[in-house]
């Protein structure tokens, strides 16, 4: 099969179109046809070698923990799926190199979930690992209707399924991004606030008494986070570990086809959608890579079929 891959930890430059065996299918697993794959920030970190304290790697590694696609083969004793079901998964593995940046992926059948007919394969690539992150910091922090939510980055794509899933349990949302994006989170439910100095003093003439929980999905937010947090308030981080030291906790997503289906219930109710900025054929995904470096998608990059 076509895939994209790197031979060494590198940037952009060492992301090449390989040949790579069919996976095999195992006992309770499924082999994808993949129609979509998205691009997620952990994936060019990956490659560059950032995760490699914590994370075995097999050469050459085929980026991407995203997917949706066909069931076209599946292993012994499998009798959630049939071949031809529509699916989508969270697939990260305990190795890197087995990813969804290639023509089929082999993945437990506990990572995978049936595709929702509303989205669109590049919609539902795109929705697993943003949406399970949002719903996991969300449980972390047990918030319910009518306390008062902040989001750091509530423009990225994690940011945005935080506010639409926390808006449906009627949390209100305040949530910081650029001027640019402040219309459309407000079209989310959020209420947008600029980021940056004087953070503090916006939070608090919206919430004058604090705020009952954060979800920080950006980084170097604690000491403002802290500031407007009320008193055993609750906060977590996706990307500071160092919240755990100060009463928070650090979130990293699980693969749980469970989990995946609470969201695609709210896709059905019409409660949780996912914005697709940009699709490049997976030949281009270095392009795509370099697009997702940049840091102001605004929503989700998403690779779709090899076209050559």
């Amino acid at each position: 099969m076509k895939a994209m891959a790197y031979a060494s930890y590198g940037g952009v430059e060492v992301l090449e179109l390989h040949e790579l065996p069919v996976p095999k299918v195992g006992p309770g697993m499924v082999r994808i046809g993949i129609k979509a794959a998205a691009v997620n920030p952990v994936d060019y970190k990956i490659m560059a070698g950032y995760l490699d304290p914590v994370m075995d790697v097999d050469f050459p590694a085929v980026p991407g923990w995203d997917v949706a696609g066909i069931v076209e083969a599946v292993g012994f004793d499998t009798p959630e799926f049939r071949i031809g079901d529509e699916v989508h998964a969270y697939g990260r593995r305990d190795t890197v190199g087995i990813g969804s940046w290639a023509e089929y992926i082999s993945l437990p059948a506990s990572m995978v979930a049936h595709k929702p007919e509303e989205l669109t394969w590049e919609e539902a690539a795109g929705l697993p690992l943003t949406g399970m992150t949002a719903l996991r910091t969300l449980d972390a922090l047990d918030i319910s209707a009518g306390q008062v939510l902040l989001i750091h980055n509530g423009s990225g794509g994690v940011g945005q399924a935080a506010i639409q899933i926390a808006r449906a349990a009627g949390v209100r949302v305040l949530a910081t991004a650029s001027e640019t994006n402040h219309e459309f989170l407000s079209s989310l439910g959020a209420e947008p606030l600029v980021y940056g100095e004087g953070l503090i003093e916006r939070v608090r003439v919206l919430a004058p008494d604090g705020v009952d929980a954060v979800a920080d999905f950006h980084g170097e937010a604690l000491e403002d986070t802290l500031a407007v947090l009320k008193k055993n308030g609750k906060h977590a981080s996706i990307a500071d570990g160092s919240v755990a030291e100060a009463g928070g906790q650090y979130i990293w997503v699980r693969p749980d086809a469970k989990v995946l289906e609470r969201l695609d219930v709210m896709v059905k109710e019409g409660t949780l959608s996912v914005k697709v900025v940009s699709t490049r054929p997976m030949q281009e995904a270095a392009a795509a890579v370099t697009d997702s470096m940049a840091g102001h998608a605004g929503g989700k990059i998403v690779l779709t079929s090899f076209t050559d």
